[in-house]
């Protein structure tokens, strides 16, 4: 089986599996460096900086999760998951950001937020936690394809 490295991370035990992430990050090196975190550990992630870039992207592409900073330019995290929200009940969202206030996580989470992160953050919790809010939403049995017998 010939396989580039990207598709050799998400490549295991014989069984492929597919989940697309969209992160919503201003911090471009953040952004960057939780993309390539992501895709080093077998997802497929697309950053963006702002709500409304991800809006565009969404339209364009399908993802199975979001993880979006707080603080964004223009349209803040809030009312970003709000209008998803409006679209998709069901994709599974973690916020990734500096509001520590319990009344920012009470918003989130009363929101449809499915885990909030605090920064500065581990990336390899974030892998952590990423797999099990997918497993939670049943995303990564739906996206299995098994290979060989």
């Amino acid at each position: 089986m010939n396989m580039n490295m990207v598709d050799f991370l998400k490549y295991k035990k014989g069984v492929f599996v597919l989940v697309n992430i969209l992160v919503v990050e201003d911090d471009a090196k953040l952004n960057q460096i939780v993309c390539a975190h992501l895709n080093k550990n077998g997802y497929s992630a697309t950053g963006c900086f702002t709500a409304d870039e991800a809006y565009n992207v969404m339209y364009n592409s399908l993802y199975d999760m979001i993880i979006s900073d707080i603080m964004l330019p223009k349209t803040d995290g809030f009312a970003f998951l709000q209008n998803v929200r409006k679209i998709n009940k069901n994709i599974p969202a973690i916020f990734m950001t500096a509001k520590d206030d319990y009344a920012s996580k009470e918003k989130g989470f009363k929101l449809g937020v499915d885990d909030y992160m605090v920064k500065p953050i581990d990336l390899d919790e974030l892998v952590l936690r990423v797999g099990a809010v997918l497993r939670r939403a049943n995303i990564v049995s739906d996206r299995k394809i098994i290979v060989g017998s």
